[in-house]
């Protein structure tokens, strides 16, 4: 227990030691081309997820029991990714991890085409890196990073007051689906179930990850259960 309690003090201590400063402001090109497409992104969520069904009627043994709160629209509800592979990602503005969200965007790039969808909710629950309004994480994703996966607002991961996801995550994966730290990645199958968790320093371009994507999406779709 001490040698774990060690270890996890030394990864938070190395991950503050890590943390970056805001990046470099983009070229008023780069910037005016990144809100473009976000606001393009968000009108596309905002009538998938007004068509979505109600979560309240999904499978209780899957994810798209689930509703986020959202960050750039009212909600995130789960039900709008039926049979599609999606990445839920806890994310910080203020973490020496915070680049990931590159790679997560990259990725999304490449594989949304397909059926994949990543879900990104910033969260403060890990030594204060998301500090941040609405409006100031809205602008950090879309100026430093043109984020156009869907992003939940600000929700608690860890702890008594966490997202229910998360409590259901857990009972479905143990420990492993519990955040460790901001960039904790859970990825559910085209089912609505959880496959697999995957820490803070697996990159979302690693090969790992990768092939835990094209898995995924190479599975059969299952039927889709009516409302």
């Amino acid at each position: 227990m001490g040698s774990k309690r060690l270890s996890l003090a030394a990864f938070a201590a190395a991950a503050l030691a890590a943390c970056t400063q805001a990046p470099a402001p983009p070229s008023s090109e780069v910037s005016a081309e990144r809100q473009a497409a976000v606001a393009a992104a968000v009108e596309a969520q905002r009538a998938e997820f007004a068509a979505a069904p109600d979560p309240a009627g999904a499978d209780p043994a899957t994810a798209y029991q689930f509703a986020f709160p959202g960050l750039f629209l009212e909600r995130v509800p789960m039900t709008a990714f039926e049979g599609e592979v999606v990445m839920v990602v806890n994310t910080a503005s203020r973490c020496g991890f915070t680049p990931q969200y590159e790679g997560l965007q990259q990725i999304y790039a490449e594989y949304h085409g397909r059926g994949f969808e990543i879900v990104g909710v910033p969260a403060n629950n890990f030594m204060g890196q998301e500090p941040g309004s609405a409006e100031e994480i809205q602008q950090f994703c879309t100026l430093n990073y043109g984020v156009t996966f869907p992003m939940a607002a600000k929700t608690d991961v860890i702890g008594e007051s966490r997202h229910p996801f998360y409590a259901w995550a857990e009972a479905q994966l143990g420990e492993a689906a519990a955040p460790k730290w901001n960039f904790h990645k859970l990825l559910i199958g085209r089912d609505g179930r959880l496959i697999a968790a995957f820490p803070t320093r697996t990159e979302p371009t690693s090969d790992e990850m990768r092939a835990a994507i094209e898995a995924a999406l190479n599975a059969p779709a299952p039927p889709i259960s009516p409302h």
